[in-house]
């Protein structure tokens, strides 16, 4: 065979080659793009016990959550040993496919036992992936079983925007899809960790040792410590959906909870963060503007100073006396000859406070005098407007001509 031919043959192998590696599916996952934002894809800080919003942007706004999504498995976990059915001092037999789990990890091996304490610290410190797979399937029987739980939750919690997919926040693999939230269905899922006395205690450690003190495992919340009040609580990190962070602090017996989701850089989510728990904190002690009073009468909003009962209230004084009828001076401009008809006392009852002859206006307030009024000021008065209606008479004319 010539040089010529060879070189053919080979050639056409490779194109053979090349048709047959183009022809199958790729096994690897697609490669998505980041979705993450400047500063933030969205944000929220409420009152932890209200839940008060205090602060939004884009909290709406869907996010890929990464570790953020380790909350649901706590809170799950730490329901199960309120209920009854774990024990924090369970052991639990590290699996294969736990052993196997990759990104952040405490280096499990396949047959190791830990207890669900233990795991937990993993699961809240390191952010272990391997400590959240051998607690998944150790609960649920598997992952797909516990990944069930977690959406059956988040519905119970009126997360109606959040899709679990993993147990632990990962890019997903072939075939599935990313876990998705908003920064208010996380802000609820915080909350409601919260709410069990144990979440603080994983979730404001910063180091602590592992394997008998083999390992150390550092906390990835770089609030912890650096911000006053700060003891929790997620932060999580995927390419594709950048950095998020779920924190809480106290201060002065009150609690807030921040989340911050989908920012570009890390430094830039802990400076958000940070700032969105100050100006919290700096809402939650300004005074309350005092609401106005309202007029007899009318609604009455949620949280306006009430009426003092009694007839010593400022706005229902005592009824006044009826006013007495004032005769218009001879010469003063009008009807001559008309006899004013004296005022009507006011009616009781709807429309009250009409102004008499005139028609009644539905829901008008009643006009009422400060003090009584007494008959000697009625007629001072009514000297007093006869003695300038006789000047004008005598010395005004005058100076017109």
């Amino acid at each position: 065979m010539t040089s010529w031919s060879t070189s053919k043959l080979v050639l056409a192998f490779l194109l053979a080659g090349a048709v047959v590696a183009g022809s199958r599916p790729s096994l690897a996952a697609p490669r998505a793009e980041p979705i993450s934002r400047s500063p933030y894809i969205g944000a929220i800080a409420v009152e932890a016990t209200s839940g008060e919003v205090l602060f939004e942007a884009d909290a709406d706004s869907p996010g890929y959550p990464a570790s953020v999504v380790k909350l649901m498995n706590l809170l799950l976990v730490l329901e199960a040993v309120q209920q009854g059915t774990l024990r924090l001092d369970d052991p639990v037999t590290v699996t294969a496919e736990a052993a196997r789990t990759g990104g952040s990890q405490v280096y499990l091996k396949e047959g190791e036992s830990f207890t669900v304490d233990e795991l937990l610290y993993a699961l809240m410190v390191q952010s272990a992936n391997d400590a959240a797979t051998a607690l998944a399937i150790h609960l649920a029987g598997s992952k797909a079983a516990f990944i069930e739980r977690m959406n059956r939750r988040a519905l119970d919690l009126g997360l109606i925007a959040t899709r679990f997919s993993s147990v632990h926040g990962l890019p997903p693999g072939p075939g599935q899809a990313f876990d998705q939230s908003t920064a208010r269905d996380l802000a609820i899922l915080a909350r409601k960790v919260l709410q069990s006395p144990d979440t603080l205690r994983y979730a404001a450690t910063r180091e602590r040792g592992f394997r008998e003190g083999k390992f150390s495992m550092r906390t990835h919340n770089h609030l912890l410590g650096n911000l006053a009040g700060c003891d929790g609580l997620k932060t999580g990190y995927i390419r594709a959906g950048g950095f998020s962070i779920a924190a809480t602090a106290e201060r002065d017996g009150r609690r807030v909870v921040v989340v911050v989701l989908g920012s570009r850089d890390r430094k830039e989510r802990d400076r958000q963060a940070a700032a969105l728990v100050e100006r919290a904190f700096r809402q939650l002690a300004a005074p309350t503007p005092a609401l106005p009073l309202v007029p007899a009468g009318l609604p009455r909003p949620a949280g306006a100073t009430p009426e003092p009962p009694g007839p010593t209230s400022a706005l229902a004084p005592p009824a006044p006396a009826p006013l007495a009828p004032v005769p218009p001076p001879a010469d003063q401009p009008g009807e001559p000859g008309r006899t004013p008809t004296p005022a009507a006392a006011p009616p009781d009852g709807p429309g009250a406070g009409a102004v008499a002859g005139g028609p009644a206006t539905a829901g008008a307030q009643p006009l009422v005098a400060l003090e009584p009024a007494s008959r000697e000021w009625v007629w001072g008065g009514a000297g007093l407007l006869g003695g300038l209606v006789l000047g004008y008479l005598l010395f005004g004319r005058r100076r017109e001509r």
